[in-house]
């Protein structure tokens, strides 16, 4: 499963960027059969061909780090196996999913959703009959981790604005999510559908998706920090400047503290939370504020993120407010 997501990956990429296989092999020096084999998933990558290809693809370590999982892990075969007979279900098998899928989080950052879709696509159909059919005390762990690959399925077509997609996708994600009892997997699954009511120009959605997650009991500060700025820019988009500006204040008010925020929402970093408290200055006509919190968070995200592609709305408000200020 693993090779396959790693191979999938790595050939949407080269196709996006509208390079062939044979064209890699020869700019990176690697035999062509060799190459097609371990992009078809019938050979595991090596380190050194997962190093190459990474910095080919300019994916910032998330490539070396999917293909680490295929060796560390004891036998890609225990989950072959776990998917064919859901019944033995064992926690070393878990851990290993949830490994698969951290590391393809990483990578939308740094090769976008177009990219990822078709193996996340594909995993995703393989691990709910798993679920539906698993016993056994390990199976609330592995019901956390399908409901964040549906999340993930969903916030990729998302944000590739495949939209009739991403919508069932994410009510999916959230009544699974429900299942698990994990606060932060329901309030992600919500932040998302805000989101996407956002790139639709949906004001009044956008207001109720962020504050439905905002109230999310039990949701992590950092995430209901990020929840409150985007309501908060939902209600400035309507003219409603007053609850726009409460909530900005509740936003500023809850502490976070040293507290990391949940793999699901890894990236709510101080420095990313100015994003969004940046659009919602923007949407209150604060043009000056809006850049100066929009440049801060750009400029103060990890190497692996400022090529995603998910910026572009951020880098298009931060030109916008400069222009306007």
């Amino acid at each position: 499963m693993t090779s396959h997501a790693f191979g999938v990956s790595v050939r949407q990429a080269l196709r996006e960027r509208g390079i062939s296989i044979r064209a890699a092999a020869r700019a990176l020096s690697y035999d062509h059969a060799y190459l097609s084999r371990t992009l078809a998933g019938r050979q595991s990558p090596s380190p050194q061909l997962a190093a190459d290809l990474d910095a080919f693809l300019r994916a910032e370590g998330t490539l070396v780090a999917l293909a680490a999982i295929t060796s560390t892990a004891a036998d890609e075969g225990r989950i072959e196996r776990v998917i064919s007979r859901p019944s033995r279900l064992d926690g070393g098998a878990v851990k290993v999913l949830a490994g698969i899928l951290a590391a393809q989080r990483r990578l939308d950052d740094a090769l976008g959703p177009a990219s990822l879709i078709p193996a996340t696509q594909a995993q995703a159909a393989r691990l709910r009959p798993v679920l539906r059919n698993a016993r056994g005390p390990h199976r609330d762990a592995l019901a956390a981790v399908v409901a964040e690959w549906v999340q993930f399925e969903g916030w990729l077509h998302a944000s590739a604005r495949l939209d009739s997609a991403a919508v069932p996708l994410l009510t999916e994600a959230l009544e699974l999510a429900d299942e698990t009892d994990v606060p932060a997997l329901t309030a992600q699954a919500l932040n998302f559908r805000g989101y996407l009511a956002r790139q639709q120009h949906r004001p009044r959605a956008v207001v109720r998706w962020f504050l439905a997650a905002y109230h999310t009991p039990g949701a992590h500060p950092a995430q209901r920090m990020g929840d409150a700025a985007q309501a908060a820019q939902g209600y400035a988009m309507l003219g409603l400047d007053d609850e726009a500006r409460r909530l900005l204040d509740e936003a500023s008010n809850l502490h976070v503290g040293d507290d990391l925020p949940p793999g699901t929402a890894y990236w709510l970093s101080p420095t990313f939370q100015r994003l969004n408290i940046g659009l919602a200055h923007l949407g209150l006509r604060e043009h000056a504020l809006a850049a100066d919190h929009l440049q801060a968070g750009l400029s103060g995200l990890p190497a692996d993120q400022q090529s995603a592609q998910w910026t572009v709305e951020y880098r298009t408000a931060l030109a916008d407010a400069r222009e306007a200020a």
